[in-house]
């Protein structure tokens, strides 16, 4: 797979994975809003990922399309952070994982807005929208659980402890990356600007930055999380039931 198709295959496979996560929680949510809200944000991911995971496939040359790469790989096949199949938690949990994703998100596809490859720039002049929903969405749940009740501000602290060892594998240098000057983004560079906005988040918020005693490597390796294996068994089961099948 050339660097290029590599590269939108794992930020494909990020958006396609928490797209999947996120769905679980239809009919799950605190409030009806949040159910709708939630599912949305999913289907902006899900499109993300068609559109990487197409585009990926064109590039490989193999003959394989958006279906086949998102139902017929095995977990060490996909190129995803780690952060994004974990699973849903506590619902500050999920707030927790949506603020640093999102923000990432955006900050990522700002920097590709500028891109010299015709496909990335223009997903991302669509998808940077998308993200600043998205994250104000997180930050605004963020705020409201951290400065609520000291049982919310409890639950919020410990969501953001539970999902800040995956943060920075976010902003590892990926192998593809260093190939593609002027292509891909530098998710090293990203850091920064991520930093300043969930700082002043999480200050308003009256909630501390954690200090992970470890943190994750190698999703961009296929090395994944007991918790992608499950993930996949649902989201492919019907796929890989019904070969070939159409609708």
């Amino acid at each position: 797979m050339t660097p290029l198709a590599a590269y939108a295959l794992a930020l494909g496979d990020d958006a396609l994975i928490l797209a999947q996560r996120l769905g679980e929680w239809a009919a799950r949510a605190p409030q009806i809003e949040e159910d709708v809200a939630l599912a949305n944000i999913a289907l902006d991911l899900l499109g993300q990922a068609r559109t990487l995971l197409s585009y990926a496939g064109a590039l490989e040359g193999a003959g394989r399309d958006e279906d086949d790469l998102a139902y017929l790989r095995d977990d060490r096949e996909f190129r995803n952070v780690q952060l994004v199949e974990l699973p849903n938690g506590d619902f500050a949990v999920t707030m927790a994982r949506q603020l640093v994703f999102s923000a990432y998100q955006y900050e990522l596809y700002a920097a590709l807005e500028d891109s010299v490859d015709e496909t990335l720039a223009g997903l991302a002049g669509k998808a940077v929208k998308e993200v600043a929903y998205h994250r104000d969405h997180a930050t605004q749940w963020v705020l409201r659980l951290g400065d609520g009740t000291e049982l919310s501000h409890a639950r919020m602290q410990a969501g953001l402890d539970q999902v800040w060892p995956y943060v920075d594998e976010l902003f590892d240098p990926a192998g593809p990356t260093s190939q593609l000057p002027g292509v891909a983004a530098d998710a090293a560079t990203l850091r920064p600007a991520w930093d300043r906005y969930v700082t002043s988040v999480l200050t308003e918020a009256t909630c501390h930055e954690p200090e992970p005693r470890w943190r994750s490597r190698g999703g961009r390796d296929g090395l994944h999380t007991e918790h992608l294996g499950h993930l996949l068994a649902e989201m492919q089961h019907l796929h890989r039931s019904h070969p070939g099948a159409t609708w």
